[in-house]
C-alpha cells in the first residue's frame, strides 16, 4: 500500500519504515499517525516480518512552534490517541529498532522512546521541550523517559525543556549506540539481521517478559517468565533449536 508520508519496504524478514524529512508544518500529523497505525496493524498478521527498523531523520532543527506536539494539545483524549505515534510502535510484539539522525524533539523523541533499541548519529539531538509552551509531553514522554533514564534525569529534562546531544543521551541510557552518520543504516540493519536469525517466537516472548514484567511485582513477573518459557516448549522452533544444536548446524526457525 502507498502512503502519503510513510515510505516502507520489506527486506527479507525486516520491515523498514521511513518518516518524512520535511518541515513539520507541512505534515498532516493525524494523517501520518493513521498511516503508521494502519501499517503496523498489518504487521501483527505478517509472520514473515521478524524485526522493524523505524528511520527518523529530521536534519533541520524545528522551531519551537513547529514542535511535533503543536496542534495536538487541544484535542480530546480519544483524538489524542488517534494522533499517537508511539502507541502503534509500543503495541508491536516483534522487536523495533529506531534509527535517529538529526533532531528527535517532542513527539519525535516520544516515538523513539516507544521502540526497543535506539541507534543514533553523533550529530543528533534529543529533548521534550513542551514545558516551554506551557504544555507537557502527551505521547508517552512522561512515562517512558523515566523508565529509561531514571526519574531524576527525566524530571530535569522535562521540567527544563533541556535539549541534549547524542553523547549525553548515550551516557544516560536514552539511546543504545552512537555511530557516524554514514553508518547508521548499516549498523541498525546488521542488528536487525542478527535478531532475525534468532527464534521468532522466543524474540516475541522475551520482549513480552521484559516489557510487561518490569511493570509487575517481582513475584508476578517471575511467573510470567516461567509461563512464557513453558509455552516455548510447545513450539516447533524449540524442537528445531535443540535439533540444530545437536547436529551442530544453524537453526532454521519458522516462527511456529
Amino acid at each position: 500500500m502507498q502512503y502519503e508520508y510513510l515510505f516502507h519496504k520489506k527486506q527479507n524478514h525486516i520491515m523498514i519504515v521511513d518518516f518524512p524529512d520535511i518541515p513539520i508544518r507541512q505534515v498532516d500529523k493525524l494523517q501520518l499517525a493513521n498511516e503508521l497505525r494502519d501499517l503496523f496493524s498489518g504487521l501483527s498478521w505478517d509472520s514473515e516480518v521478524r524485526a522493524v527498523l523505524v528511520k527518523w531523520k529530521q536534519k533541520q532543527r524545528p522551531l519551537l512552534e513547529e514542535n511535533w506536539t503543536d496542534g495536538f494539545y487541544w484535542l480530546e483524549e480519544d483524538n489524542m490517541r488517534q494522533g499517537s505515534l508511539s502507541l502503534p510502535v509500543e503495541q508491536l510484539e516483534i522487536p523495533v529498532i529506531t534509527c535517529i539522525e538529526g533532531y528527535a524533539i517532542g513527539q519525535g523523541l516520544e516515538l523513539a522512546l516507544a521502540g526497543d533499541i535506539r541507534v543514533a548519529t553523533k550529530g543528533s539531538w534529543f529533548g521534550l521541550p513542551q514545558i516551554q509552551m506551557g504544555l507537557i509531553p502527551w505521547d508517552g514522554g512522561t512515562q517512558r523517559l523515566p523508565r529509561l533514564v531514571g526519574k531524576s534525569k527525566a524530571l530535569e529534562m522535562i521540567l527544563t525543556g533541556e535539549i541534549i546531544n547524542a553523547e549525553e543521551a548515550l551516557r544516560i541510557g536514552l539511546i543504545h549506540k552512537v555511530v557516524e552518520s554514514g553508518r547508521l543504516d548499516k549498523e541498525a540493519m546488521d542488528m536487525a539481521k542478527t535478531m532475525c536469525t534468532r527464534g521468532p517466537v522466543a524474540l516475541r516472548y522475551a520482549k513480552e517478559a521484559i516489557k510487561k514484567g518490569t511493570e509487575m511485582p517481582i513475584e508476578q513477573a517471575l511467573r510470567l517468565e516461567a509461563d512464557l518459557y513453558l509455552l516455548i516448549h510447545t513450539t516447533r522452533d524449540r524442537t528445531e533449536g535443540i535439533t540444530a544444536f545437536r547436529q551442530k548446524r544453524k537453526a532454521i526457525f519458522e516462527g511456529r
